[in-house]
């Protein structure tokens, strides 16, 4: 079983500075300008909106019609546009995918990689799959969460769409492996709105941040560094076992897509890992922030479109997200 990435398409919001807003969301100015984060984008957009238009240009770049797609695989990391609502089935509907299975990862920022999982398993399961159409994307529901203050990742608003055909001869599928530690399960949840206790007239409605997370650690500096430090260590485990999987190993990594994080943390990952920081979406990290679920396949679009891909290149995207999940998906290009 064979399938590659052939076309994409993104949708960003407003790209703004990240000097010239941050004192709309914190007091603690210095602190998220020391990210290194230059710019992140802004959007009046729906969640849904951004995946439609990023979905409708990459089948337009690919000239695939949306009749003939067999299967959606849409990977969100904030809330969705409505509660009780598909917005999988929704996107399906406003591009024209008639026939298509869809499918909503709702894993968080790992379930741009994730979403590779999904599609590996109907291509190999169902063959009469040929064409499939994966989408990441996220919007910030600023009321529930302060995109600059919530934890060390500066959140944007966008959507990056891949299509994938079977026995592609590009960015073809390798590998891929998850795990999970449901321990931390309750770290950056929204507390209120859900089924355990609906809305309620005073309720605030916001999702845990890091102080959170420290109260998990009993604000004990050391132990919140050693969980640090395990993210970062399952993120390279992650690594180190797709690539086993495909017998390859890290020294053979063209690039490595990571999540859009801080500097620090994006530079730490790869030397764990051990792939220079240039090969690395270091740039479009610092000049984009974080696009949630939607960081790899923009990537992979900004690598593709800047001809620095090149043939035959190993290509080894990696994440964590809440849940906790980590993941890593390994393409040749």
């Amino acid at each position: 079983m064979a399938f590659g990435l052939v076309a994409f398409g993104t949708a960003l919001g407003e790209q703004v500075a990240v000097k010239d807003v941050v004192a709309d969301y914190t007091e603690d100015v210095e602190r998220v300008l020391g990210y290194g984060y230059d710019y992140v984008h802004r959007s009046d957009q729906h969640l849904t909106d951004l995946a439609v238009e990023a979905g409708a240009k990459a089948l337009e770049s690919a000239a695939v019609d949306p009749r003939t797609v067999d299967l959606l695989v849409f990977a969100i990391t904030d809330i969705a546009d409505y509660l009780y609502w598909d917005a999988a089935a929704s996107v399906a509907h406003r591009l024209g995918l008639r026939r298509a299975e869809a499918v909503l990862i709702d894993q968080g920022c790992v379930g741009g990689v994730t979403a590779f999982d999904a599609l590996a398993g109907r291509f190999a399961t169902h063959p009469t799959c040929k064409t499939a159409l994966v989408i990441g994307a996220n919007r910030t529901t600023e009321l529930y969460m302060n995109r600059f203050d919530t934890n060390s990742l500066l959140f944007s608003d966008g959507a990056a769409a891949a299509v994938a055909t079977r026995d592609a001869l590009t960015l073809t599928w390798r590998s891929s492996h998850a795990e999970t530690d449901g321990s931390y399960a309750d770290f950056f949840r929204m507390d209120v709105g859900g089924g355990a206790r609906p809305f309620q007239q005073g309720d605030p409605p916001a999702v845990r941040d890091a102080w959170d997370i420290m109260s998990y650690f009993d604000y004990e500096v050391e132990r919140f560094s050693v969980f640090a430090a395990e993210i970062n260590d399952r993120t390279a485990r992650a690594v180190h076992r797709v690539c086993k999987q495909a017998g390859v190993s890290e020294d053979d990594l063209g690039w490595l897509v990571l999540l859009n994080d801080n500097p620090r943390v994006l530079t730490e990952q790869a030397d764990l890992i051990g792939v220079p920081v240039e090969r690395t979406n270091l740039r479009w990290a610092t000049q984009h922030g974080h696009f949630g679920a939607a960081d790899h396949l923009f990537a992979l679009a900004e690598l593709s479109a800047s001809g620095e891909l090149k043939r035959g290149d190993l290509v080894a995207l990696a994440a964590n997200g809440r849940g906790m999940h980590w993941a890593a998906t390994l393409l040749t290009a």
